[in-house]
Parts: structure tokens; sequence; C-alpha cells
């Protein structure tokens, strides 16, 4: 009996070592048809060496800093382990895999506790297997033979991911492949839009938060209202594991959870974050580029996914100072607008019938995203209209934030309408690095730049190209002086369709004025006697020297700014002037380099010599007495408060400032061109249509609609040492002047500017 008994059992053990042989073979045989490609093709030795995975293009400033990205789906930087804190790897190891550094891919252990107790106790995917399903099995299968599989190829791909990489490698993989929702693949983006920084800034805290996204980004974010709080719960307990495996004490532990979450979202959409609507003109120019500069196997560069590091210009901190700048303005400003609008029954605009106003709203229906996507969907101009005249659901703009309201399509194309836009651009004049670009107020709700898209007439900014060719072509000084009367040009001189005699917006005449005076005053008689000297052609041959790219039909009427121009071409062209007669051309881009950081090309400006070092140093001179008494005094003083402004602007500048202000034909368009030894910049207000403007010239001149934002710029750059903006006088010609430029102080007047009268220095 007892030996029947003991040949049973001895059968059991037999069987049971039959049983677990037969399951280590299975296993064994599942790896070798997984490692064979049986379930499905692996990824080959070249692609574990180089994985491949679309990379974002990255926007980088001359200081350093990232000013944006272009991607489709993966807003995705790469980084080396140098550059994440040890915190975070800590957390991450301690959090996801805590036998991350002894095994070799896959975690036996933490796979038999997964199985024993049916997943409850966490699964079994270690940081490498994790990387593997990142990389080369995107998604999961609901059917579970294929899941199975999955799984197989996962393992397998993981041992060959241990083989190749070391420890520190495959974390930093997994990190830059992971996904964080609201456009963030990668840490990188991540920290970036999470919290505003780079990873290696990352504090315990950060760290910690983003580690517990790792299980699931949708339901422990942070950002999310639904989410925050299971985000919080998430992250202690990555606090729990960092204490668990001697990272952080328990009291350390115990305080860290009860501090409340804590991010600083910051969106890297295309339409979010500085510099919207340079990197919009740039996107444009890179797209060219890679059409011209094929890689070497002859395939065209993608700016969407080959991981590009562009170089350009802008300064990040400039061009913060210059957004800030524009929106405190044109805020003010537009309450202003608004408040005068109410009296207005056919608002936003002036000067306009019924049809007119009619005309310009089926326009803006015509232009619109709505009107374009029921075109493409078949719908008919019945369905369009009746569309466009019902009450809809939409959130708009506003400078309080944006407002989700009720409005038909028809009233939100005139709500927009209403609202001033404005460009700034900022060029360095000795290398023509453009510096800040602001293309509008919004780019998410404006998409046209107006800084190069937009073309308006430039007003009393141009005259100065008249004062150029007359000091260049004729040698006059700033204390030359011409007679302030009427001048008359009759049309046969230029083949015009009647004589042209221009007023002074003062309606004030007789005596005799400087050129410095005259033009510190915009007096226009002047600049008409002025043009007819040196002939319309070479004034227009030179401002196309000096930068501007647009058609100047050379009829006397430019002296005075009827001419299209844009921002950049202008403030390129007084770029010249402060580089002693040199025009170098604006520059965006400095370098493109590869995602491995080998550079694909250097950029150098293109430079011509416009004006002699002479003539353009006195021409500055005669733009310094503008600042100094005439149109843009301002800057020196500020100016007071009217009772109902809601801010005040006392600048009171010390230093040499060359600059021009414009207003042109019922103040449609306001202008200050504003230049400093190493820096030049312009700045264009108005509405979208040339009807929609100030009714008076106190608020619709130049030097109360852009003034104030020059001024407002400069401020902050000035208060950034670091920028080393100068406030130093444009430096002197090598060699004596031949041209007299010490006349006597000019006199303050209330002679206008750009054919308006200007209102002194009481607007805001």
């Amino acid at each position: 009996m007892t030996e029947h008994k003991t040949t049973n059992f001895s059968g059991y053990i037999k069987c049971f070592w039959g049983i677990l042989l037969s399951g280590f073979l299975f296993v064994g045989l599942l790896f070798l048809l997984a490692s064979l490609g049986t379930f499905g093709e692996l990824p080959s030795f070249e692609e574990l060496e180089n994985p491949k995975s679309d990379l974002a293009t990255e926007v980088i400033s001359s200081d350093g800093k990232t000013l944006g990205k272009y991607y489709v789906k993966a807003n995705r930087t790469p980084i080396e382990y140098k550059d994440l804190p040890e915190v975070l790897i800590k957390a991450l190891v301690a959090t996801e895999d805590e036998r991350f550094y002894e095994h070799s891919g896959i975690d036996f252990y933490g796979t038999a506790r997964a199985v024993s107790n049916l997943g409850r106790k966490g699964g079994a995917s270690t940081i490498t297997q994790q990387l593997a399903k990142n990389l080369f099995n995107k998604g999961g299968s609901s059917n579970i033979f294929k899941r199975l599989s999955q799984k197989l190829k996962e393992w397998v791909v993981a041992i060959k991911l241990e083989r190749q990489y070391t420890k520190a490698e495959i974390a930093t993989m997994y990190l830059n492949t992971q996904g964080f929702l609201f456009n963030a693949t990668g840490i990188r983006s991540a920290t970036r839009i999470y919290f505003g920084k780079e990873p290696k800034e990352l504090d315990i805290q950060e760290a910690a938060i983003l580690v517990a996204m790792l299980k699931n980004p949708r339901q422990y974010n942070p950002h999310r209202e639904r989410s925050k709080k299971k985000s919080l719960q998430r992250r202690n307990v990555v606090f729990a594991q960092m204490a668990k495996n001697d990272i952080i004490t328990e009291k350390e532990k115990d305080s860290l959870q009860k501090l409340p979450l804590k991010i600083n979202f910051t969106p890297e959409s295309h339409s979010d974050g500085l510099a919207t609507y340079f990197r919009e003109n740039l996107k444009q120019r890179l797209k060219k580029w890679a059409k011209e500069n094929p890689k070497e196997n002859g395939e065209f560069y993608n700016i969407y996914k080959d991981g590009l590091k562009i170089h350009v210009t802008i300064d990040s901190r400039m061009q913060r100072y210059a957004e800030e700048a524009s929106s405190e303005h044109v805020a003010n400003l537009q309450s202003f607008f608004f408040k005068e609008q109410k009296k207005n029954k056919n608002a936003p605009f002036y000067d306009l019938e019924k049809s007119q106003v009619l005309n310009i709203l089926k326009r803006g229906k015509r232009s619109s995203t709505r009107y374009k996507r029921m075109k493409a969907a078949g719908k008919s101009e019945k369905e369009i209209e009746k569309s466009f005249n019902t009450d809809t659901d939409m959130r708009v703009f506003s400078w309080k934030g944006d407002r989700d309201t009720v409005m038909t399509p028809y009233d939100s194309i005139r709500y927009y309408k209403h609202f001033l836009r404005s460009g700034l651009v900022s060029i360095e004049p000795q290398t023509g690095h453009i510096k800040a670009w602001v293309g509008g107020i919004s780019h998410k709700y404006f998409k046209y730049d107006a800084v190069e898209q937009q073309k308006r007439q430039v007003g009393s900014t141009f005259k100065p190209f008249v004062y150029a060719t007359a000091i260049n072509q004729l040698k006059m000084s700033p204390c030359d002086k011409l007679p302030n009367i009427l001048y008359t040009i009759p049309k046969e001189k230029y083949g015009m369709p009647k004589d042209w005699t221009p007023e002074n917006a003062s309606n004030k005449y007789g005596g005799e004025l400087t050129l410095k005076e005259a033009l510190a005053r915009s007096v226009n008689v002047i600049t008409a006697r002025l043009i007819d000297k040196v002939s319309p052609v070479n004034v227009a041959r030179l401002a196309e020297s000096a930068g501007i790219k647009s058609e100047i039909d050379p009829n006397p009427s430019i002296a005075l700014g009827a001419v299209d121009l844009s921002l950049i071409e202008m403030v390129s062209a007084y770029s010249t002037f402060a580089n002693k007669g040199l025009r170098v051309s604006p520059m965006m881009i400095t370098r493109i380099e590869d995602k491995n950081g080998t550079v694909l090309e250097d950029f150098v400006p293109k430079t011509k010599e416009v004006l002699s070092e002479e003539s353009a140093y006195v021409v500055l001179d005669l733009l310094k007495g503008v600042t100094q008494s005439g149109s843009g005094a301002r800057l020196r003083s500020g100016w007071t408060r009217r009772k109902d402004a809601t801010t005040g602007f006392p600048y009171k500048f010390t230093n040499p400032i060359a600059g021009k202000t414009g207003t042109t034909q019922n103040q449609s368009d306001g202008w200050f061109m504003g230049v400093v030894p190493n820096l030049a910049t312009g700045v264009w207000t108005g509405g979208e249509d040339r009807a929609t403007h100030f009714k008076g010239i106190a608020l619709g001149q130049g030097a109360t609609m852009s003034l104030p934002t020059w001024g407002l710029f400069m401020q902050k750059c000035y208060a950034d040492k670091t920028l080393n903006i100068s406030k130093q006088d444009f430096e002197k010609p090598s060699e004596e002047l031949t041209i007299t430029i010490n006349c006597n102080e000019v006199k303050n007047s209330d002679d206008g500017d750009d054919d308006k009268k200007e209102d002194g220095d009481t607007d805001f």
C-alpha cells in the first residue's frame, strides 16, 4: 500500500516538472517564433539604432530660447540624459520600474506577481517594454490573441533594446517618446507646456506630477478640471514610492504630499506663445527653402517631421517686450474707440453708405472659414446666407480674454471690424537682424500680418526720403531755408491730370523755415518744393535702393506719403540712415541645422551702399529734430492725461532719438518710426478697413495711435540692461562734415503732421 502511494506521488512530481518544463519550452518557442517575425515584422538592427519617429522642427531665438515648433501630430524635441534632472529619473524608476537597473528588459518577478494577482497589484511592463511599445508597437488591440502577440514582440524588442543601449539611454528615450496631451510629446515639450521651463529646471514636485501622468496622461492630467483630483492623488503615490525606495525621507514625503497641485500651463500650439506672426511667416520661407535644398538622398526636408533646428534673429526678451507694449497701448486705445463708436450709427465705419458697409460684410463672409467650409461641403448660397443670419454659439476675442457669446456670423464679422490692429517690427541696422516682430493683436483671431502682408499709405513717414534725396543730391543743409508759402507743381511737368498745390495742415503760411524746422513740423509746402527740386523719380529710386521693394509711382504726391508700403519695408529703409548709408537686407534666419546638429546652411546678409555716410548722418540730425520739438516731442515729456483717460505715458526720454510720425487721410493709419544707434523700430496702428478710424485727429494721429507703443517698448528694452540698447548719440562720420547742421534750435509749433493738425500734448 505504501509503495503504491509512493509511486503515485512520484508520478505527480514527474507530471509537475513535465508541465513546468513544457511551459518553459512553450514560452521559449513563442519567443523564438516572435523573434523570427512569425507574429509580425520586428524592427531591424538599423531601426533599433535609429528608431523612426516624427520630430518637431524647433525655432530658436538669438538668445537661445525656443520660440515655437512646427509639427503635425508630434510636438517632440528629444533631449539627452545630461539635460534631465536626477530627481526626475529617480521618481520615474521608483514609480514605474523599481528593478529597472537589475533586469534585462523583462521583469520576470513582476510578471509572475501580475499573473498571480490578476493585475490587481499593478502591471508588469518595464520601462524598456514601454519604450518598445512607444517606438515600434503603437496602440493596443482589443483582440486577446493579437494583444498577446504584441506583448511577445514587446518582450523581444525590449531585450534587443537592452543589448543595444545603456539604462540611461533607455530611460531618456522613454521620456522622449511619451505623450502628455495638449500637444506635449516627449519630456521637453511636457515641461515647457505644463511648467514653462526646461527639464533641467524641474523641482521635485514638478517631476512627480510628470511621472504621475505616465500611467495615463488623460486620467491624471493636472490641467484638466475633471482629472486634477486624480492627478494630485497619483502625484502623492509617486512621493510614496520615492520614500519607499529611500529617495526621500518619510518626513519629506508627508510634507510634499500636503502641497497643492501647481502648474504653469503654457500651451505650444501654432497660435500660442511668442512671435506667432513671425513663426507663420518663417514657416512659409522654410517650406520654400526645403524645396530648394534637398537631402543627399534626393528627398526633401519635412519641417514637420525632420526635427530641424532653425536659429533665428529674434531676441525672445525684445519680442516679449514688443508684444507687451503693443497689447498695453492698443487695449487702452481700443477703449476710447469703443466709447466713440457708441455715438456712431454706422459703427465702426465712417464715410460709407449702407450699401458700402454691406459690401464689406459680404467680403468678410466670403473670406471666412465658415463660408469656405460650407462651400466645400456643397452648400448653396441660399443655405450659406441663412447660416450667416442665424444666431450661433461662438467664442470671440476681447481684450479682457476670450468670451463665449451668441451672435450671428454676420454680427461677428462686424464685431471684429471694431478692433484696431497694430504691427511692430524692430531691426538692428548694422546686421539687418530682425529682433522683434508683432504682426497683430491676436494670431488666433486675426491672422493677417501687419508687418509684411499688409501695405498701407505711409503718410509723412515717407518725407525723410525726400529730404535725404535733397541732401545727397544737392548737398542741402538742415539750416537751408525755404519759403513757407503755397507751392504749385504744374500738371504738365509730371504728366498729372491737374496742377498739384498741397496745403499745410495748420493752414499757416509765411516767412521761411529751415529744413530742420520744416521736417520737425511736417510742413507740406516745403516738402512739395523739395521733391520738385530733386524730381519724384530720384526720390523713388533712393527709397527703393534703401529697402522699399514695393513699386513706387514717381509722382509728386509721394512726397506726402501717398504710397502703400509694408511696415518692414519702412523700418528696413530707416535702418539705412542709422547704418551710415549702408543698407543691410533684413534677416530672419542665421543658421539651419538638422536633428543631429549638423549645419545645413549659414545665412549672411546682403549689403548695398545707398547714401554717403555724411548724408545719412545729416538725415538723422533732421529726424532728431522731430523728437526734440516736433510731432514726436511727446517722447521727451510724455503728455498730459485727459480727464477721461485711463493711462498716461510720461516717457521722458533724454537720449538722442531720430523719429517720424505719420497720419493718413481721415486718420485711417497712424505710424511712428523711431531710431536709436543700434535699433530701428516702426509701429503701425489702424483698422482692418480704411473706413474704420477715429473721427478726429486728436486720437487718430500717429503720435497718439503708434508712438506710445514705441515708447513703451523702448522703456522696457532700456530697463533690461542685458540688451545693451544704445542711449548714445549717432556716430559722426570719420571725415569732417561739409554740410552745416548746427542751426538755431527748432521752436515748438502747432503746425500739424501728415496733412493733419496734431493736437499738442493733450491726447491721453
